[in-house]
């Protein structure tokens, strides 16, 4: 039936471009014309404030202004899990990674998909009301370290917000999904991409960027939600102090720099966090790690960094500078701080006779779980929410984490470190219940062989970690090989904040799960990497449901009611940074494809997904490997600079883009023509001849052949030893 719908279209000579989806609960479903459509939507800052006055809905990124991802819904819970079925599923047309959490108002959902792409649908049923492609050039797909994801919308007085790879802010008529405005909040010579949320505060539209591995220079910024006029701007690293700061504060935290950090950017970008607190009318935002990751590249006399790796509160009407605390200071390791935030008012110091506090509950990538007081910026206790070997505490006192002498990679050899840039928790967000008091995180175990290279220089269109990219590589010995991979976990933890411990885990093959859901049903949702949607109790870790989603599952799942009856709903589709530079790593929870959908599920659901066609298995065929040892070892360095971001580590990709060890182009010259000249640059692939010059592309021609021969070699001797 679908195919005769696409012929049909085909066939149809129409003045006006009509499109036509096939949305499959069974028959095909046409957009609904704007005389169908609903009145226009007017959610408002008091009703985002009292969210929990519209359960039914989920009103904004985090459901409320908290962002604790609590539903207080509980017409499924965990005594009637087991009957969820899937109610409908919305395919996507990209097989880039999904991240984005959906938002419901009335009975329609709104979310966004990779390449910045926005989707009204009937939240009931999946239907089509509206779909905008704000167009970003498949070219700006090289800025973005990890993916070209997109973390969702802002909905507000009748306009959906949304934030571009390409660094635009977009305005759009909640109705029909038209341009309202649209504001370019990057300066674009530099390598800004958006990946985040916007959130509305107080009338203004608030968005951070990404980019610190591009030599950016990282703000947050407030633009009028009607007009899309600029407010403010709060820049997150100072700039050169040879030139008026920004801001006065930028003055001091100019003094925990030292050398030119300036030309470089410095990085502390606001990629992800960004949260109100209409009680105490402060945002917090949560800022990323410097650039270079390396401080002897970054900062090479030392210094704090401020206000890398910090979270900062901030006046919401001027921009202007409240308090902070900084997690990692002088951050070697990627340790952002730009991992979700969430308020609460809990008794957090049980030595305090249980008063109760306003807290920030923080789990960043640097292993700590931190309660702070959100009103001063205080420190109230902060413990490891799994193994981390790079330091053995925080110092109450101080709020200083009380390093590992052996962790500062920079001053020697050290270690693998525990965790690495993967994070301990990225951007997968987590959830707390009020109802159990426990925060539900979604926890990667991965480690990361961190060295100091022997010489370094910024390049502009390279990735500047500020380290050595060979030394980080997969390692071909076997057992070594086997031994990492084994070490390589994740797992789902329940966390109680208040005693500081593990409540309960449930424990995953691999890393890079998804985000998690709590509600009042006594459930906890979350997808895994290996393909499936789970329901857990949430006091116990007792699985009580699971579906096959036939993909990885990342994003942030949310409940929302239509006519009375509760639904769960979940972006899916694997991608992300973990599986686009990780190479084998990536495969711990099995080789999972992107099919990218909006699954949603209701008891007593009875749609059906279609079956996944067979997975192709490409032949290696690479040409002989006649390069010497030292030709090969040049291409290997220049290949995990340039090119490990999108095809993977040591030439193994993660699945999301071309594996190079099968490309028909390593036998022909065209190679040159891509690599250097980007000859595939409306695909994405740009061309790197302003810094890879034509021997540095035949060098990373040469480890490609030689790799693709490695792993030919390696399959025939496993092929030999099965017979």
């Amino acid at each position: 039936m679908e195919r005769d719908a696409k012929r049909l279209m085909q066939k149809l000579k129409v003045g006006v471009a009509v499109v036509l989806i096939l949305w499959v609960c069974g028959h095909s479903l046409a957009p609904q014309t704007r005389s169908q459509l609903r009145p226009s939507i007017k959610v408002t800052d008091a009703q985002i404030v009292h969210a929990d006055d519209q359960p039914g809905n989920w009103l904004s990124y985090g459901r409320t202004y908290s962002e604790q991802r609590f539903s207080p819904l509980k017409q499924i819970d965990y005594k009637n899990a087991a009957r969820l079925g899937l109610a409908w599923y919305v395919d996507l047309d990209t097989n880039r990674g999904q991240e984005a959490t959906p938002l419901v108002v009335d009975g329609v959902m709104y979310f966004t998909s990779a390449w910045s792409k926005v989707f009204a649908v009937n939240a009931a049923t999946g239907r089509l009301l509206w779909s905008y492609d704000p167009k970003v050039p498949k070219a700006w797909g090289a800025n973005a370290c990890c993916d070209v994801v997109n973390r969702g919308i802002a909905i507000w007085q009748g306009k959906v917000y949304v934030g571009t790879l390409d660094g635009r802010l977009i305005a759009l008529d909640a109705n029909s999904g038209k341009l309202v405005w649209q504001q370019l909040t990057i300066d674009p010579q530099w390598r800004y991409t958006i990946t985040g949320a916007p959130r509305v505060v107080k009338g203004n539209v608030l968005i951070g960027n990404g980019g610190a591995e591009f030599g950016v220079r990282g703000y947050v910024s407030a633009y009028d939600a009607t007009t899309g006029k600029l407010i403010w701007r709060f820049y997150t690293v100072p700039g050169d102090p040879a030139k008026p700061f920004e801001q006065p504060i930028l003055e001091q935290a100019a003094k925990t720099w030292s050398g030119q950090w300036w030309k470089i950017g410095g990085g502390g970008t606001v990629w992800d966090a960004i949260v109100y607190d209409p009680e105490l009318d402060l945002v917090y935002i949560g800022v990323g790690n410097g650039g270079p990751w390396n401080e002897k590249y970054r900062s090479p006399k030392g210094g704090e960094n401020l206000f890398t790796c910090s979270i900062v509160a901030l006046n919401p009407d001027t921009g202007q500078y409240v308090w902070h605390y900084q997690e990692v200071p002088d951050d070697d390791w990627d340790y952002d701080s730009a991992e979700q935030i969430i308020l609460a008012d809990i008794p957090a110091d049980i030595t305090m006779g249980g008063k109760i506090r306003k807290v920030i509950l923080h789990a960043p990538k640097d292993g700590f779980f931190y309660i702070i007081d959100r009103e001063t910026g205080t420190l109230i206790s902060a413990k490891p929410f799994t193994f981390v070997n790079w330091a053995t505490g925080i110092d109450p006192k101080t709020g200083r984490p009380i390093e590992n002498p052996t962790a500062r990679y920079p001053r020697g050899e050290v270690p693998p470190i525990v965790p690495g840039p993967v994070g301990a928790h990225s951007w997968q967000p987590m959830s707390y219940s009020p109802l159990t008091g426990l925060a539900y995180i979604p926890v990667n175990d991965v480690g990361f062989n961190f060295k100091s290279p022997d010489d370094f220089e910024f390049k502009d269109e390279a990735l500047n970690f500020g380290i050595d990219m060979v030394a980080a590589g997969m390692p071909q010995d076997a057992k070594i090989k086997r031994a990492i991979l084994d070490s390589v976990k994740g797992k789902l933890v329940a966390w109680d904040p208040i005693r500081q411990q593990q409540a309960w885990a449930v424990e995953r093959p691999g890393p890079w799960n998804g985000g998690t859901l709590a509600t009042a049903g006594n459930l906890v949702f979350e997808g895994t990497a290996a393909g499936r949607f789970e329901a857990y109790r949430a006091d116990t870790g007792e699985k009580v449901w699971s579906f096959d989603a036939q993909t990885g599952v990342m994003a942030g799942p949310v409940t929302y009611t239509v006519k009375g009856e509760q639904y769960v709903a979940v972006l899916a589709g694997w991608g992300g940074v973990f599986p686009l530079v990780a190479g084998e790593v990536s495969f711990k929870s099995g080789r999972v494809r992107n099919v990218s959908r909006m699954l949603a599920f209701k008891i007593g659901g009875t749609a059906k997904l279609p079956a996944l066609p067979p997975l192709e298995t490409p032949q290696l065929q690479p040409p002989p490997s006649t390069a010497s040892a030292d030709e090969i070892r040049r291409g290997e360095a220049v290949y995990q600079r340039f090119c490990s971001g999108c095809h993977g580590d040591v030439a193994v990709s993660g699945g999301l883009l071309p594996d190079l060890r099968y490309s028909a182009f390593l036998k022909n010259d065209k190679w040159f023509a891509i690599v250097r000249d980007g000859l595939l640059k409306s695909e994405g692939m740009v061309g790197f001849g302003k810094e890879v010059s034509q021997q540095d592309a035949a060098a990373i021609r040469s480890y490609v052949i030689f790799r693709a021969n490695q792993t030919l070699s390696k399959k025939n001797h496993t092929a030999n030893a099965e017979h």
